[in-house]
């Protein structure tokens, strides 16, 4: 259907694309993947003809049309309903029924032989296109992707950017083109459109390529991965997870090659360093300098799964309980988001925020951080440091700031050598440290807004939607840094891999009222799919014992209870400390040999244990 040949594209003086390969057969559901910056987004510039090749061809089969997704369409405003937009998909049928209306309202006042004719041939063509249906698709498109019946006739530029997208995908999903292109179209869904999104694209007609870093959403959604790297396409059959294996059964086998290659050039070189001054070995040593010279070098295999290690600093250990919430209500207008909700963050709760748009997600994650005016309770627990992470704040990024100084800036306490190692951490390397935030892409400006929070020192994290316009390698370190982060966070996310990893807890609001379930993501699927309310999800999960756990029924905690709570807690605080006191003394005396004081201390330090295993459990009891 479509064919890449020897493709090159130049971006300044570096190479996007050289001599690069890829056919994309009718009904191919292939994913594009690689680093920022490899070319992804431009590639599909280049299929849809908006960008020229340097060089190469890309041709296509005379019955192929093209629709392509692209993040420029959020701009896009117009007065128009969000039906009406949607609904520019059926040109021909629109048109069919414009003329049809005219020929009527002719007929009203002038009854012509040819005028009904006329009609009966437009209405002809109009049946045979399903005119008669266009806007029943068009608005199970439209709520499917996640927009109520009541918004179906609002005015396009009413919408959020992230709305206007899901808009233009509803258009483009209505044209049914034989090869669409999509680029990111997870980053402005909830969760369930982007449920929805897989299954109409799984039984999706036509050809798909689609840009995407969300790992669950290509394994369910398409049939071969193509790898944007080194100038090149290559392409693995298989879904994400089968790509991962293939490729790492490929980098070994290339790495031992590799390997076996260079020893064969060490020797090679040895011997010519050895014999070039012999004249009986000129001619060997000749050959074997061509023979050099003739080798067709194979690359070493770049490490993508970076490990990190991040080593974090809380200047101040906060108490046992982190924040409550107690009897908050929220709503704008006649819209109500939260009525008489409580619940309680503990310290070392890692808690994601999950659920469809529209349901408060954002609101709550700005609740929990003090800066929505509500009504009911809201207070901090003891020592609670906090620091927010949300998309807005990229713009608060001093755009003359090099990468190192933007991280000097939040007074942390690390060396200059050390912010280049977490740096190092985010893919910056070397000199680009010293890159001015204003050249920055918005994922890499991303990575500095993420490093700056973890090493802000905080002890509790607000991280709202972290992951967008991260690429999958990015993803990964964040994952590894959030799980040797040992403070306590809120997450919201609809990147499902994301949290897999990373949440101890769920949290989702339904009925205006938090509910948590205490259990992983996967485990929280799997609880969903078992509720009889919720038979479409059901369909999008992998079937897997049904986990024991239940949500948890959050209990408004009043003002006398909270007071024993912390008293209750700076006794905990106080206890743990003496047995590290004690512990400090026994390991002193112990290297002395003072056997008797080891005693001592030894029955001291039971005692203490006993005191705080009595004060942990009504610490316990009352935070029920």
């Amino acid at each position: 259907m479509l064919s890449i040949s020897n493709l090159n594209f130049y971006f300044g003086s570096r190479a996007l694309y050289e001599g690069a390969n890829l056919h994309i057969k009718p009904k191919a559901k292939i994913g594009l993947i690689g680093a920022n910056g490899t070319g992804k987004s431009t590639l599909l510039r280049l299929i849809s003809g908006e960008y020229t090749p340097d060089g190469g061809n890309i041709s296509k089969s005379g019955d192929c049309t093209i629709g392509f997704l692209n993040q420029d369409l959020l701009s896009y405003q117009t007065d128009d309903s969000i039906l009406e937009v949607a609904m520019q998909a059926f040109g021909r049928q629109l048109e069919l029924q414009k003329e049809i209306d005219q020929v009527l309202y002719k007929m009203e006042t002038n009854y012509e032989d040819k005028d009904v004719d006329l009609l009966a041939k437009l209405q002809e063509e109009f049946e045979r296109l399903d005119g008669y249906t266009i806007q029943s698709k068009t608005e199970e498109i439209l709520e499917g992707l996640g927009f109520n019946t009541d918004d179906l006739n609002r005015p396009l530029r009413l919408f959020s950017g992230g709305w206007r997208m899901r808009v233009m995908l509803a258009k483009l999903l209505l044209q049914k083109p034989s090869l669409l292109l999509l680029d990111e179209p997870t980053n402005h869904l909830d969760l369930p459109s982007i449920e929805w999104v897989e299954n109409y694209i799984h039984d999706y007609e036509g050809a798909i390529v689609v840009v995407s870093h969300d790992r669950y959403f290509l394994d369910r959604t398409i049939d071969h991965i193509a790898e944007v790297s080194g100038a090149k396409i290559t392409l693995y059959p298989g879904n994400y997870s089968y790509y991962t294996e293939e490729k790492s059964l490929r980098n070994e086998i290339q790495k031992g090659a590799f390997e076996n290659q260079q020893a064969q050039i060490r020797q090679t070189e040895r011997f010519i360093e050895r014999f070039k001054a012999k004249a009986s070995k000129s001619r060997q040593v000749q050959s074997r300098v061509k023979a050099l010279e003739k080798i067709d070098i194979i690359d070493d295999v770049i490490d993508e799964k970076a490990k990190v290690n991040f080593k974090f600093n809380f200047g101040t250990e906060p108490g046992r309980f982190i924040l409550f919430l107690e009897d908050i209500s929220k709503a704008y207008g006649e819209k109500v988001i939260l009525k008489k909700t409580s619940a309680t963050i503990n310290r070392g709760d890692k808690i994601a925020l999950i659920g469809a748009n529209g349901k408060g997600k954002s609101t709550l994650l700005r609740v929990i951080s003090g800066t929505e005016q509500i009504e009911g309770e809201r207070r901090t627990g003891h020592n609670v440091i906090e620091s927010f992470f949300a998309q807005h704040q990229l713009e608060s990024l001093n755009v003359e700031n090099t990468l190192i100084d933007e991280l000097k800036a939040t007074g942390t306490t690390k060396t200059e050598m050390e912010l280049r190692s977490v740096l190092g951490c985010f893919l910056f390397s070397g000199e680009e440290v010293f890159k001015k935030i204003k050249v920055l892409s918005g994922g890499e400006k991303s990575r500095v807004a993420l490093a700056k929070v973890l090493i802000s020192e905080a002890n509790f994290l607000l991280l709202d939607e972290p992951t967008n316009h991260l690429d999958m390698q990015s993803v990964n370190i964040l994952i590894q840094a959030l799980q040797q982060y040992e403070g306590t966070y809120v997450v919201v996310s609809h990147d499902r891999y994301f949290i897999s990893n990373i949440a101890n807890k769920i949290w989702y609001i339904e009925d205006h009222e938090i509910k948590e379930y205490p259990g992983s993501f996967d485990e929280y699927e799997t609880w969903m799919a078992s509720r009889p309310t919720n038979q479409s999800t059901a369909k999008a999960v992998v079937a897997k014992p049904k986990p024991e756990l239940a949500p948890v029924e959050h209990k408004p905690v009043n003002q006398n209870t909270a007071k024993a709570i912390e008293k209750l807690e700076n006794q905990i605080m106080e206890l743990e400390q003496e047995i590290e006191q004690i512990e400090n003394e026994m390991a002193s005396v112990a290297a002395d040999s003072k056997f008797d004081e080891l005693k001592a201390l030894e029955s001291k330090r039971h005692a203490v244990q006993v005191k705080l295993e009595e004060t942990t459990a009504e610490w316990e009891l009352l935070i029920g």
